[in-house]
């Protein structure tokens, strides 16, 4: 399975300027991808000014990436500021090659430190996708140090765990373990992808990557702006969990 992920340094509050960018990339990248993958809210930055940037299905960018997902025929996976009713969500968006939105998943845990609570509505909904037929669990962020969430996909099935972040650099060595624990301790390719650059409040050094059902570290864009693309191989999931079936130990205390 080709991997493509969007390492960049979105311009702060402007949607418009990051989604012609992020066009940009796909039409010189996008060939040949089965999954691309795109920062949390992928076109603000992460702000706190929700009701600004909050948007239903109806709004300019959820039909963007539609077209974007049919026109190069390849999954996407988006951080977007989602409107529903008078509830606003930090969401990602799963839209499949064929522009149809096969998932859409609502963070469960929020960044109380940035006082996230305060400005978007919180989910309890787990949420398992399927990328080429690989059950795929979906996370934002904040969600990557709480392994409960993840241990839950991998009893629904899941085989990829996918993270999308604004994690910044005072912790980038928390993201990188946490990351590489989530694989070793559910078997499972986990792939995470952040960005880079600054806002108002933060710098962030990327640090994007993808580790293997035993932890092994697949991929790592440090702190680079780009498309970046590797590969994985699913069916290793199946290998590494029948000859080491730690999971089939666990004892729920």
């Amino acid at each position: 399975m080709k991997i493509g992920i969007i390492q960049y340094s979105p311009v702060w509050e402007r949607p418009e300027k990051n989604l012609d960018y992020i066009k940009t990339l796909f039409n010189d990248y996008a060939s040949g991808c089965d999954l691309i993958v795109l920062p949390e809210m992928s076109l603000t930055g992460f702000t706190m000014n929700a009701k600004d940037f909050a948007e239903d299905f109806d709004g300019e960018i959820i039909p963007e990436f539609i077209s974007l997902a049919q026109k190069y025929h390849t999954n996407i996976f988006l951080g977007t500021i989602e409107k529903d009713g008078e509830k606003i969500f930090n969401s990602l968006f799963h839209f499949d090659e064929n522009g149809i939105i096969a998932a859409r998943y609502r963070k469960i845990h929020l960044f109380s430190f940035a006082n996230e609570h305060k400005h978007y509505a919180q989910s309890d909904e787990v949420i398992v996708s399927k990328v080429k037929n690989v059950k795929t669990g979906l996370s934002i962020c904040y969600d990557l140090r709480f392994p409960e969430l993840y241990r839950l996909q991998t009893k629904n099935g899941a085989e990829l765990l996918v993270n999308i972040a604004n994690w910044p650099t005072p912790r980038i060595e928390h993201w990188t373990h946490l990351l590489k624990a989530r694989a070793i301790e559910n078997l499972a390719f986990v792939i995470g992808v952040n960005r880079i650059g600054s806002d108002p409040f933060n710098e962030y050094p990327g640090q994007s990557a993808c580790y293997s059902p035993m932890g092994k570290e697949i991929f790592n864009a440090e702190n680079k702006e780009g498309f970046f693309t590797f590969e994985i191989a699913p069916e290793e999931v199946k290998y590494t969990r029948e000859k080491f079936q730690f999971l089939n130990d666990i004892k729920l205390l």
